[in-house]
């Protein structure tokens, strides 16, 4: 009975070490087997997760990147507005003068209209427009003048039509409206037709605005080659004027007049002191070159230019200095012509007589003819030009 329970426990519970082997080996494979299936995908979903970090950091890098181009380029819009308006702004500042001078010219031009009879808008042609400048006092002036080197009534219009030369007497308006000054020059002007009224107050201060003001509205009234001021004490020949202007008509920027430099005033309480004397160098210097304000003329791009430039145009204690400040930075050409700064006789009668007939003649010592009144009928008399000299004067 031993033996038996022996041998049947040996052939049923004993394994032998072959198949232990054999089990132990297919048990690595297997759990090779199983460890690549697993973490293999484990592995490539972690290069994914990887590759997709890097793809969403490069997405968003991508977006950041267009971003700040985008921000950039709304920068440089805003940049860009900001220099066209600045730009619009220089411009419009630019302009804003001569804007202001084409109202108040158009205003000018409207009124002269009115007061010389012709159609607002309209410019008419000329050859030269002739500004006698004169004040409400000086009725006594405007009458000597009128007898002697100004044409009157019928022939005044006929000088205009048939030689395009316009003579008239500037004024502006009193600081009174209507008041008796002002229907005094209504009443004149019905009488002789012979006045250019300006929107001016009159003032003896104030004669380089007038002047300014002559120029801007004489220019949008008539188109002429030339424009003439005059003081209503000054003997003028306007044969010979137009004649001598005649041979400058080809030319640009013209400005002719007898030229001086005078002594800068910086004294007080003196005439022609010049308040701005500072502006001019040490003091003791002088001007530089300008007409002398008895008479000068200029042609139509420096009347153009005044008109233009109105507003901004710098006021001067002294008319002609003024002008010629208004010049001196243009290119001009500037002609000394001393037959319009004649002494009044025996000068203006020597030289007549030597063929030499002088366009202006007036005295430097009253800066205008002494007593004209008195004298000018003996001016005229002596030293005035032929009288078909101005019908027949070529240009």
């Amino acid at each position: 009975m031993k033996n038996n329970r022996s041998s049947g426990g040996a052939g049923n519970g004993k394994v032998s070490p072959k198949w232990i082997i054999i089990f132990s080996i297919f048990s690595f494979v297997l759990g090779m087997v199983f460890t690549n299936r697993v973490w293999v995908p484990l592995e490539s979903d972690g290069r994914i997760m990887r590759r997709r970090e890097q793809e969403l950091k490069v997405v968003t890098d991508d977006c950041v990147t267009k971003k700040d181009n985008e921000l950039m380029g709304e920068v440089h819009k805003t940049q860009q507005a900001i220099q066209s308006l600045e730009s619009t702004i220089s411009d419009l500042r630019f302009e804003l003068p001569a804007n202001q001078s084409s109202v108040e010219m158009n205003r000018n031009d409207v009124h002269a209209n009115k007061t010389d009879g012709g159609k607002s808008g309209e410019r008419k042609k000329a050859f030269m427009v002739i500004g006698i400048n004169t004040a409400f006092s000086s009725r006594r002036r405007r009458d000597s003048i009128r007898e002697t080197w100004m044409p009157r009534g019928g022939k005044l219009l006929q000088l205009e039509k048939e030689k395009g030369i316009v003579v008239r007497f500037m004024i502006g308006h009193s600081a009174t409206s209507k008041s008796i000054l002002d229907r005094a020059i209504d009443s004149e002007e019905a009488q002789h037709k012979d006045f250019f009224r300006l929107e001016h107050v009159e003032g003896y201060h104030e004669l380089t605005a007038k002047t300014r003001i002559f120029f801007s509205t004489a220019y949008a009234k008539w188109d002429a080659k030339f424009y003439v001021k005059v003081d209503d004490d000054v003997h003028v020949n306007l044969g010979m004027l137009a004649a001598t202007l005649g041979r400058h008509q080809s030319k640009p920027r013209v400005y002719t007049g007898c030229m001086k430099s005078g002594p800068v005033l910086a004294q007080k309480n003196v005439k022609y002191h010049e308040p701005e004397y500072w502006k001019f160098g040490e003091e003791g210097n002088k001007y530089f070159r300008h007409a002398t304000g008895q008479i000068y003329a200029i042609s139509s791009d420096l009347a153009a230019y005044i008109s233009t430039n109105q507003p901004i145009l710098h006021k001067y204690a002294n008319e002609d200095v003024s002008l010629g400040a208004w010049f001196i930075g243009l290119d001009v050409e500037h002609i000394d012509d001393r037959n319009m700064c004649c002494g009044t006789p025996p000068d203006c009668e020597w030289k007549a007589e030597a063929g030499n007939v002088c366009i202006a003649s007036f005295d430097w010592s009253c800066s205008g003819i002494c007593r004209s009144v008195e004298r000018l009928k003996d001016v005229h008399k002596r030293c005035g030009e032929d009288p078909a000299a101005l019908w027949s004067a070529q240009y």
